[in-house]
């Protein structure tokens, strides 16, 4: 089936991506993605996506083109209905002005069915970003304030600098990982991956040197079998686990045995994540620090993302694969 994602705009390369764990992208523009989906249910775990659409067409960022294609549709509803249109970056070129209520008159005029502007049973959209509109039927709507509700400062268990709930999830999804398969964090820390992880039905593994944050994320996670572990020597059979996804420790205040500088710990934990991994499966990091060329020598470099999180820090997120 093919859909419209409406995307987050808090990132401008992690929400697309994130979509390849439930589908095949096939177009995008800032904040919207084309892909096909043959399960689009699963479309629900995604972080970074507000609303799943079915794809109905598309057209130039213009009222006459808008209107060409919503004649093309002759769509027909017995279900009370509305229109919404979103504008996305220079959505509308300067030389076709345009506006947001244009496109919701037309979608109510030319859809033959009852308008219900409050409460509609179906809601079609026009999303207009850069040089395209997309126009797509509502599926479903990700709730958003379930991570809001899962702040990590709820926990039984809090540290400062954990990372959130969104951005946790987005790491499992970017890792490929499915209901059924086993995922570890060798750098577990309060537990905020696990914990994302096993909502998806994901076996649950965690690991760290710090006996105070494995004490901790047993409070914290329910069905994750937790170790007290040196993540570059852990007690784990080769290609054991299907994904990795782990966030490492930002400074050298922390306890890490057996590596008296970061660089080594990149080394070393890195050759025991792939050793450890499937063939072909993936790895999640986020380090503070590109370490792109660290991490190309043990495993394939996918993906690099960036996200600014306050004005000292910026996270590197890469996405391996062994």
């Amino acid at each position: 089936m093919k859909l419209l994602f409406e995307l987050s705009g808090e990132n401008p390369t992690l929400p697309c991506a994130e979509i390849e764990c439930v589908a095949a992208v096939t177009d995008s523009r800032p904040q919207v993605a084309v892909a096909e989906c043959s399960y689009p249910q699963e479309a629900r775990r995604l972080a970074m996506t507000h609303i799943v659409l079915e794809y109905l067409g598309e057209c130039a960022p213009d009222i006459s083109s808008f209107k060409h294609l919503l004649s093309d549709l002759s769509l027909t509803t017995d279900k009370p209905f509305a229109g919404r249109a979103k504008m996305v970056h220079e959505g509308c070129q300067e030389e076709n002005p345009c506006s947001q209520r244009e496109f919701e008159r037309l979608i109510g005029t030319m859809i033959s069915g009852p308008v219900r502007l409050i409460n509609p049973v179906v809601e079609y959209r026009a999303i207009l970003s850069q040089d395209r509109c997309y126009f797509g039927r509502v599926l479903y709507r990700i709730d958003r304030g379930g991570y809001d509700s899962r702040n990590p400062g709820r926990r039984e268990f809090f540290h400062p600098g954990v990372m959130m709930p969104r951005m946790a999830r987005t790491l499992v999804n970017l890792s490929l990982c499915g209901t059924g398969a086993t995922l570890l964090d060798p750098f577990c820390g309060t537990g905020g991956i696990l914990i994302e992880a096993e909502m998806l039905g994901i076996h649950t593994l965690g690991s760290d040197f710090d006996p105070l944050m494995i004490r901790g994320s047993a409070g914290n996670v329910r069905k994750s079998a937790l170790l007290l572990a040196d993540t570059t020597r852990l007690p784990l059979r080769e290609r054991v686990v299907d994904a990795v996804v782990t966030d490492f420790p930002y400074g050298q205040s922390v306890c890490i045995k057996k590596a008296d500088t970061m660089e080594r710990l990149y080394h070393d934990s890195l050759d025991e994540i792939s050793r450890v991994l499937q063939s072909g499966s993936r790895a999640v990091i986020v380090t503070h620090r590109d370490i792109s060329g660290i991490a190309m020598q043990h495993m394939n470099v996918l993906q690099h993302h960036t996200q600014r999180v306050h004005k000292s820090l910026t996270r590197h997120i890469l996405v391996l694969r062994k």
